[in-house]
């Protein structure tokens, strides 16, 4: 076997969020322009960026703050039909977001339209369902505490 020969022949595509909280519990949602579907704030993982760093530089892009990215929350295995392209989709904390930084969000005005703290509840109804369960996933390891959640389409695997 020859080191660094080897070259997949398909890319499975990394994306990078952030789950924020207000006070009373509401998670932040973002309005793409792109797409008719709420997402949390983040992105795709570029070439040598790791996935936190992608969060934390999604992030600043388009909500303009620089602010601690904190644990790992959740990761989802997703592939169609659940989702467009098959990738892994990783939550990390954003801790909750109040006053002076909720006054600094700056959107990125090319790719998000809107943003706005929505009961869980609610999210659940203005995203796609995988992020949706991701969601609810995240929230209930950011609340309680425990260990990170691996996910399958949204869903924790069978038997884990």
């Amino acid at each position: 076997m020859v080191a660094d020969s080897w070259e997949p022949e398909e890319r499975v595509w990394c994306a990078a969020g952030a789950l924020f909280r207000s006070q009373s519990g509401d998670v932040l949602l973002v309005e793409p322009v792109y797409k008719t579907t709420w997402e949390i704030p983040g992105g795709i993982v570029e070439s040598g960026e790791s996935p936190a760093a992608a969060c934390r530089r999604e992030v600043a892009e388009e909500l303009g703050l620089t602010v601690p990215i904190g644990r790992l929350l959740c990761v989802d295995y997703v592939c169609p039909p659940f989702a467009g392209w098959e990738g892994l989709r990783f939550v990390f904390d954003g801790g909750i977001l109040a006053g002076p930084e909720v006054g600094s969000i700056r959107l990125q005005s090319e790719e998000l339209a809107s943003w706005r703290f929505v009961a869980v509840s609610e999210a659940v109804n203005l995203v796609a369902a995988p992020l949706a369960r991701r969601i609810e996933q995240a929230v209930a390891v950011a609340v309680a505490g425990g260990e990170a959640r691996y996910l399958e389409n949204g869903r924790p695997r069978p038997g884990s």
